[in-house]
């Protein structure tokens, strides 16, 4: 079972967790999050897969050299291949799903292609040893309502073949966040949990946000996110700012 009320963090026994959700609902940030805080407060090795197929921007392998600094092993296309929107990773993410030491994170995409290759490796997922949790976010058009949420849910189970364990609450509008909105997303995913039996897993949301509330209002962990993944034209202003000065003087 995953973490419970009243700890901080998340936890988890299971050594398998598939994190879900459609564009834009913030599952890879969340993924990431998850991989640098279990890698760096438990002594064990933490993998984590790319397997979001399709979206162009904002994957795991985005954040590569973070990952492999902090002695996180991502999984993704190299080279070449690094943006590659082919399922060339099946393979070896078989091999990790059926013998695997430490903890395997499966960041995946909501979309068709995401979740049928899930599916493709439905039968080798221990049962009752994984953990899949759909990321929430109630400002994106599918999941704004307990029946879209309800909807887009039965749709990606039906794909992957696989059942949900538990919601994750990451409701956000990126830089626009506040506590308003992050309260807003928390109360759809307690309706979607009491709607579906499934467990609020844990809430996540930028740890600036965090700070300035009470987390104990939410009665289960929390994650506190520091952003990985930047927009295009984000990483270009950076760049740009880091460029030496070579005004002529």
């Amino acid at each position: 079972m995953a973490g419970t009320a009243g700890d901080c963090y998340p936890s988890f026994s299971k050594r398998i967790i598939a994190l879900v959700g459609g564009f834009g609902s913030g599952k890879t940030e969340v993924s990431i999050n998850l991989a640098k805080y279990l890698v760096r407060s438990h002594n064990f090795p933490v993998t984590l897969v790319d397997l979001d197929l399709v979206n162009p921007y904002f994957r795991s392998r985005e954040a590569i050299t973070e990952m492999e600094t902090l002695g996180v092993e991502l999984i993704a296309p190299r080279g070449g291949k690094f943006y590659a929107d082919l399922p060339i990773l099946l393979p070896q993410v078989r091999g990790l799903i059926e013998g695997h030491e430490g903890m395997l994170i499966l960041d995946v995409g909501g979309d068709a292609q995401g979740t049928r290759a899930l599916g493709s490796m439905s039968g080798i997922f221990p049962q009752g040893k994984y953990e899949m949790l759909m990321v929430l976010n109630s400002r994106r058009p599918q999941t704004f309502d307990v029946v879209g949420c309800i909807k887009t849910m039965d749709r990606i189970a039906h794909s992957s073949k696989l059942r949900f364990t538990g919601l994750i609450s990451n409701t956000h509008l990126i830089d626009e966040t506040d506590e308003e909105i992050l309260l807003e997303g928390f109360h759809l995913a307690r309706e979607v949990s009491r709607e579906s039996g499934l467990p609020v897993v844990f809430v996540s949301a930028k740890r600036g946000i965090l700070d300035r509330m009470d987390t104990a209002i939410f009665g289960c962990p929390v994650l506190p996110l520091d952003r990985s993944l930047l927009k295009p034209w984000e990483l270009k202003e950076n760049q740009d700012r880091n460029q030496p000065n070579n005004r002529k003087g």
